[in-house]
């Protein structure tokens, strides 16, 4: 059987009932059940998800279903608005000014799901400025009907651990997770090193598991290693051999040409007393 706090995992398709008595799908973990329903996305993962029973996360209806079930089951419940997302609050739906989306960057459009003051809220009418927005749950005031089978529990710490960070995050299967009694150390994977989402999940992560783990210490380790330098490939024998055969071949250079001396000038002959000019005999011997 299934009891509160416990961890399973679900594979569900998820409708509203219309008063029409139609179904809509708004959630599933089966791809192909998205593509025929026209709600295919192709960043979401289908796949069975992991649940807390029993701690106020899910509709009260689904859990009063679930643990009504046991592994293996497949079960079709449908709940009203007041087990699951509560009745619709006109207090919730409010008027703002295009202006006040716009400084934010905002193009208001009709059916655009936006973040105000922070509360998330969908607009339902842009008109002469003016932007109608609506704080409730989507599934406010409507009901809802879960066809689900539970797949597995969580039978050791490990699983445990591993499905909340499932839950809180995703991609569990990338992460090393070493258990020693009740001291855990995680080594992250690489991817985290620069998601922003793990900045922000890492710290669910830790809350959910002091909740529902009895864990005394938890480290989250990430490596950084420096990457050795690729070692410089050796030329085989037979190619340096090669080398050393054309280098042997090759015709020594020939000496540079010596440069021909220039001869000397002869020095230039003195004149003599007599052979001087008149103007440069000194008086006396005039």
């Amino acid at each position: 059987m299934i009891e509160k706090g416990d961890i399973v995992w679900l594979e569900y398709d998820a409708y509203t009932v219309n008063p029409s008595g139609t179904q809509t799908l708004f959630d599933t973990t089966h791809e192909e059940v998205a593509k025929k329903e026209n709600k295919f996305e192709e960043k979401k993962v289908y796949a069975e998800q992991p649940v807390i029973v029993g701690k106020g996360r899910l509709f009260i209806g689904l859990e009063d279903a679930l643990l009504a079930a046991k592994v293996g089951d497949s079960k079709e419940v449908t709940i009203p608005p007041e087990k699951a997302a509560g009745a619709r609050d006109a207090r919730l739906v409010e008027l703002k000014t295009e202006r006040e989306f716009l400084r934010q960057e905002i193009t208001p459009e009709l059916g655009l799901e936006v973040s105000i003051g922070g509360r998330r809220g969908m607009i339902t009418s842009n008109a002469a400025g003016r932007v109608r927005i609506d704080f409730n749950n989507p599934l406010a005031g409507k009901t809802v009907k879960y066809v689900f089978k539970v797949t597995k529990k969580a039978s050791t710490p490990e699983d445990r651990i591993r499905a909340v960070l499932d839950m809180d995050y995703g991609l569990a299967e990338q992460f090393k997770v070493d258990l020693k009694e009740d001291v855990l150390e995680v080594k992250v994977p690489d991817l985290c090193k620069t998601d922003e989402k793990w900045f922000v999940s890492k710290f669910r992560v830790v809350a959910d598991l002091r909740e529902l783990t009895d864990l005394h210490v938890m480290r989250f380790v990430e490596e950084y290693e420096k990457k050795a330098e690729a070692p410089k490939e050796e030329k085989p024998a037979e190619a340096k051999a090669e080398e050393t055969k054309a280098e042997e071949a090759k015709p020594a250079p020939k000496p540079a040409p010596k440069k021909a001396r220039q001869p000397k000038k002869p020095p230039e002959a003195k004149h003599s007393e007599e052979e001087l000019p008149r103007e440069e005999k000194a008086p006396e011997e005039l």
